[in-house]
């Protein structure tokens, strides 16, 4: 076995956490009023889940990601 001295850090950075929060809470709510059959709230959770992707990307590049200026890691 190899010993490999480059973590990746596995995303633990604000700009990750912050993404997967944003993301499994718009899927947890988009399964709720998928179950309520309320379909404009569906898509609403939908866009919420993009809003979270966008999120991310934004704060990886104002340097919140793995290995950013503002990243303690």
């Amino acid at each position: 076995m190899s010993d490999n001295q480059t973590e990746p850090g596995h995303g633990d950075s604000v700009a990750a956490w912050t993404t997967v929060s944003i993301i499994i809470a718009a899927f947890a709510f988009g399964t709720l009023f998928f179950w309520l059959d309320i379909a404009a709230l569906v898509w609403a959770s939908a866009g919420l889940a993009l809003v979270g992707v966008g999120l991310g990307v934004y704060l990886r590049k104002a340097g919140y990601g793995v290995g950013g200026s503002k990243s303690k890691h």
